[in-house]
């Protein structure tokens, strides 16, 4: 059962990525990123029906088949945190792949075809035309605040870490001293 994996073309771009479902490869600003088959082939399916949920019955039966007896629970698990680990995204805030709680999956992403097809116009609020690159330029912004955001919390968290260190630190050498 295919389910509208062909309805999307082999070769689609979101964000910063291209995904090639023939060659089995996806790219980020044009560099070859690892995905193992099973992550791939669920991005695959997700890609192939965008804004649609994807149960996970629908998922096992795409990839493992009815007659395959394996813990596809894990496995899809495993595949969408893959797929979020490789794209940099996010379970509580994503970008790409969110999760239906008891439903499925859904790729969220806007999409672009690529550029040997004809390509779409984008009319943003004001009236004005432009073309993809606007949206990519958008999105990729999107995507970058959202590691930057993720890089401060770090930061912040190690720093507060530090100072509450140094005051115990502190407080300790006082109350010993």
């Amino acid at each position: 059962m295919q389910h509208g994996c062909d309805r999307m073309p082999d070769k689609i771009r979101f964000g910063v990525y291209e995904l090639d479902r023939d060659a089995m490869e996806l790219r980020k600003h044009g560099v070859l990123i690892r995905l193992q088959e099973q992550p791939f082939r669920v991005l695959a399916i997700l890609s192939g029906r965008p804004g649609e949920i994807v149960t996970r019955e629908e998922l096992q039966e795409q990839i493992w088949g009815k007659d395959t007896f394996v813990d596809f629970d894990q496995s899809v698990n495993f595949s969408i945190k893959q797929i979020r680990d490789v794209l940099g995204d996010s379970a509580e805030r994503p970008l790409y792949i969110e999760t239906v709680p008891k439903r499925g999956h859904r790729f969220i992403a806007p999409m672009t075809r690529t550029p040997e097809e004809p390509r779409p116009v984008v009319v943003v609020p004001g009236g004005t035309a432009t073309g993809i690159r606007l949206e990519k330029a958008l999105w990729t912004n999107i995507a970058e605040l959202r590691i930057a955001e993720t890089r401060r919390r770090r930061y912040t968290t190690i720093a507060l870490a530090g100072i509450l260190t140094l005051v115990v630190g502190v407080t300790l050498f006082v109350l010993f001293r």
